[in-house]
């Protein structure tokens, strides 16, 4: 494997963040879920295991979706930036399922207020010997969280309606969770598994070298650079999704998070039974000079990924360019069992849907 394959096979296929399967009794829920869905019947719709849960109220009209995300480890770089992304992100998982979002509940649990904390790259050692990082209180770093994701249901027009804070943690990593609700504005939910071959790979929005979250994990990268808020960018890119799935012809959609363009792409495929081909190069990017393993894995906010049928892809890419938001043709979904990525007339990095025990053993020396 090389550095890009064992970073995203590493989030793809060891790392919890990508399979919370391996820590929770799926099957244990699901048995839950039936015995209370003959309460309500067809409450449930979708959930859980895509990028959000769709759900009906009994007795309401409409379909609601809601996503639960976290984002601690981010927090200890950039407190503000991490809990905005972290609270964009959640709103990203419910606008992938075809809905608006409108209420958010948050968490922040940290030291006791008047300790001190590092924040910036030395924060997980807790010394600062890069020059860089600034000593505060815990509660001054709390205010800054609290302020990210205030500034993110701003730019977003979504509530904020409750939450908790807790002052008991001992950790140096401080926690930040956020729960989305939102309305559904297409006929029934979107899904990430990709549906059919010959499907065109569609990526809206614009891809910069921010949040390199994925190579931190894997042991790859030494400082943890978390993904910049993206304010107005991730209002745009909402509505340009939305329209694009008015038009009905979005047939697959998952937004892009952890380890980006390639953990989007990839995880659509492989629940799908299917494979793909990505052309890195059709990739609309935000700086110039970046390295393939950036397009690939980097967490820049603000992008969605859909899946079209050949004949609507211009109806789709009229839509989102009329609300001024760059969207491209990147790649397609195909009857092959791995996912294939291409930059200036080279493979960089194959992906398969099934590793082999060799290279899981690779991936747990990481």
């Amino acid at each position: 494997m090389n550095r890009i394959e064992k970073a995203l096979m590493h989030a793809l296929f060891t790392h919890l963040h990508h399979n919370t399967d391996k820590a929770v009794d799926f099957k244990a829920i699901g048995t839950l879920n039936r015995k209370v869905a003959k309460m309500f019947p067809d409450a449930l719709i979708v959930g859980p295991g895509d990028d959000a849960a769709a759900f009906k109220f009994p007795g309401s009209r409409g379909i609601f979706v809601g996503k639960m995300e976290s984002h601690c480890s981010p927090c200890v770089p950039r407190p503000y930036d991490a809990a905005a992304t972290g609270a964009g992100g959640a709103m990203r998982d419910v606008v992938a399922m075809g809905a608006r979002p409108l209420f958010l509940m948050n968490f922040i649990g940290t030291r006791p207020l008047e300790e001190k904390v590092i924040v910036g790259p030395c924060g997980f050692a807790g010394t600062c010997t890069c020059g860089k990082c600034i000593t505060m209180t815990s509660g001054e770093r709390a205010n800054m969280m609290i302020k990210g994701m205030r500034d993110m249901c701003r730019s977003m027009d979504v509530f904020i309606v409750g939450g908790g804070f807790s002052t008991s943690f001992s950790d140096i990593v401080p926690a930040t969770v956020v729960s989305v609700i939102g309305k559904l504005v297409t006929k029934k939910p979107l899904t990430k598994p990709a549906k059919s071959a010959g499907d065109r790979i569609i990526l809206i929005g614009r891809t910069g070298s921010d949040g390199n979250d994925t190579l931190y994990r894997a042991g790859l990268v030494d400082v943890m650079k978390p993904a910049l808020a993206r304010f107005r960018d991730e209002r745009a890119v909402m509505e340009a999704s939305l329209a694009a799935f008015r038009t009905g012809k979005v047939k697959a959609c998952s937004d892009l998070g952890a380890a980006g363009i390639g953990a989007a792409v990839c995880e659509s495929a492989r629940y799908g039974g299917l494979g793909a081909r990505v052309n890195l190069d059709k990739v609309p990017l935000r700086e110039k000079g970046l390295l393939p393993e950036e397009i690939m894995i980097c967490e820049t906010q603000a992008r969605m990924v859909v899946q079209v049928a050949p004949r609507h892809v211009d109806a789709v890419l009229e839509a989102v360019r009329a609300k001024r938001v760059r969207a491209e043709v990147i790649g397609e979904i195909n009857g092959d069992d791995k996912q294939v990525f291409e930059y200036r007339g080279k493979v960089v990095a194959e992906i398969p849907n099934v590793p082999t025990r060799a290279q899981m053993k690779e991936l747990r020396n990481v």
